[in-house]
């Protein structure tokens, strides 16, 4: 049963990225497709349209494969070596320092929305 969930809720996602791209070509909307579905689901789940747990564990699924997702992106930058040519030693401490921004900044970012939805529920956070 817990699979037919999964499969049924990314099939949920799925349509809000289908919805998005009918969107993007019927109005030729300056915006991925998928974009303008990932905007339709946050106004969904804001207006509780879609609820939380329609969603979650399909989510949580899909997020868990992350990193398949990026590859392409990482290997299509290997097309584009000759304009790296010579930045070598460049790139490396740049790309050290957005990693750990990045990394501080979403840590920062999900302790504060932990520590804001802990208030709520009359619970004490976790440090």
């Amino acid at each position: 049963m817990k699979y037919i969930k999964i499969i049924v809720q990314v099939f949920l996602l799925y349509g809000f990225v289908l919805i998005g791209n009918w969107l993007q070509s019927i109005f030729h909307i300056p915006l991925p497709g998928s974009i303008i579905g990932l905007l339709l689901l946050w106004l969904a789940l804001s207006l509780k349209i879609v609820r939380l747990q329609w969603i979650e564990t399909g989510s949580y699924f899909l997020l868990s494969f992350i990193p398949l997702f990026l590859l392409p992106a990482t290997i299509g930058a290997m097309d584009y070596g000759h304009i790296f040519v010579g930045k070598g030693f460049l790139l490396i401490p740049i790309t050290m320092i957005s990693t750990f921004l990045t990394m501080w900044i979403s840590g920062y970012t999900s302790q504060l929305i932990a520590r804001k939805s802990a208030k709520r529920k009359g619970e004490v956070p976790c440090e």
